[in-house]
């Protein structure tokens, strides 16, 4: 009796181990925590889709885009972690280099653009076509537009929208083009002006982004690919229409319009069912409005009327493919349609063009791999601050200008009006 009583409870233990031991532990690292609207998204999906699928869910919050994003891939890994997901662009040289050190672990990156190249098997590059949400979102600020102009509140030629970007990077250039091209759908007069922050999350300059594109610039609907609630909370305290992202936020009464955003849900069941079951994963993986990858939230009661009709109209010739965001009929550059136009698909330093994009007339976005690629100025829309910096450089140079770049053009013009000013000065008192 006594050895029967041992053995089952031997045969306990092992059982209990054994779940124990099949109890997938995956890992998320996140370059903020849930106070970014961009991070917050990422985890709530990630916590829902672990909880649905019965793993242990472990977050790294607030994990900069340097060597300290390695650092917490080999801590993760040395503790047992079986999948491990990084969610901000800077992150991917760290995860790939990761994924290089640990084979046997898999890794999941958003918005990267090296794992078809990489030739890694453990490595992998996710992304959604959140450029058709925007275009979506931008019917309901174009139809806004009209109805402010049918009120009387603002002439055709003042139908101007704003943009706080984070970076000139293609994801963000992609997004607020999109954007534009959906206003313009309906409402042919407007224009947009961009301004860019140099940062994924500044509330404070957000804040001074949205505030001089209302104040100076004149634009009359605010939208942002930003991080912060820096550019909603401007609106909502001026009561300008804003167009939100990551997700709804119908608490600003006096400015929500409509949102859209990546919903990871769908991408991170795909990456944990794969690491359970021993699936090959493919090396990009690009959601869309069919599988619930991008989502359109519902349009407030600000919106204008007919708003919601033509945003189900517009996802549904989405969805059916009977609408391209960059059909290349709709807009132009330099005052010519692109015909032909070479992407940065595999990524060198110098962002060399070598894939031909424009094919049946439009642009195949995130087609060669999952993250954007759309990276072309088009006609109608501006720089304020980076056309002031300087009127002499190209639209491609223009992108590269950072915060500093444009410092460094600035300081040395002034450095020698100072000097001229000081050898006139010197001069005339000898």
């Amino acid at each position: 009796m006594i050895q029967k009583r041992f053995y089952i409870i031997l045969l306990y233990i092992l059982i209990k181990f054994s779940i124990q031991e099949d109890k997938y532990k995956i890992c998320f690292i996140f370059l903020h925590d849930e106070s970014s609207s961009y991070d917050k998204n990422f985890m709530e999906a990630a916590n829902d889709t672990c909880h649905e699928l019965g793993v242990e869910c472990v977050f790294k919050t607030n994990i900069p885009e340097d060597d300290t994003c390695f650092d917490t891939v080999v801590e993760l890994a040395e503790d047992g972690c079986k999948g491990i997901f990084a969610d901000s662009f800077g992150h991917e040289s760290y995860i790939l280099k990761g994924a290089q050190k640990y084979p046997d672990i898999q890794f999941g990156h958003a918005s990267g653009t090296l794992a078809h190249t990489s030739n890694l098997s453990n490595y992998h590059n996710a992304f959604a076509s959140i450029y058709e949400g925007r275009y979506a979102t931008g019917i309901a600020a174009g139809m806004k537009l009209n109805e402010m102009i049918k009120e009387g509140n603002l002439a055709p030629s003042q139908a101007i929208v704003g943009y706080v970007g984070a970076f000139p990077y293609a994801e963000v250039i992609s997004g607020y083009t999109a954007f534009y091209l959906g206003v313009k759908s309906v409402c042919d007069e407007a224009t947009m002006k961009v301004r860019y922050t140099y940062s994924w999350n500044d509330e404070e300059g957000e804040k001074e982004a949205a505030e001089k594109l209302i104040d100076e610039d004149k634009c009359k609907i605010i939208s942002q690919h930003a991080d912060s609630l820096g550019a909603p909370n401007v609106c909502e305290s001026k009561g300008v229409p804003n167009i939100f992202y990551n997700g709804e936020n119908p608490t600003l009464k006096n400015s929500y319009l409509i949102s859209s955003r990546i919903n990871w849900r769908p991408y991170f069941k795909y990456f944990i069912n794969c690491i359970i079951n021993k699936i090959t994963m493919e090396p990009d993986w690009i959601g869309s409005l069919s599988d619930g990858s991008v989502e359109v939230f519902k349009a407030s009661s600000l919106a204008a009327e007919g708003t919601q009709e033509a945003v189900d109209k517009a996802i549904a010739d989405l969805k059916a493919g009977n609408l391209k965001v960059f059909d290349t009929s709709k807009f132009k550059v330099d005052g010519k349609t692109v015909t032909s136009y070479k992407a940065d698909v595999d990524t060198d330093e110098n962002y060399t063009g070598d894939t031909e994009v424009i094919k049946d007339g439009y642009f195949h976005e995130s087609e060669y791999r999952s993250a954007p690629y759309f990276d072309m100025e088009i006609d109608g829309i501006s720089f304020p601050e980076i056309d002031i910096a300087s009127d002499s450089f190209s639209p491609s140079e223009k992108k590269g200008l950072s915060g500093g770049a444009i410092l460094a053009i600035v300081l040395p013009f002034a450095a020698a009006l100072l000097a001229i000013y000081l050898l006139f000065y010197l001069g005339f008192c000898n």
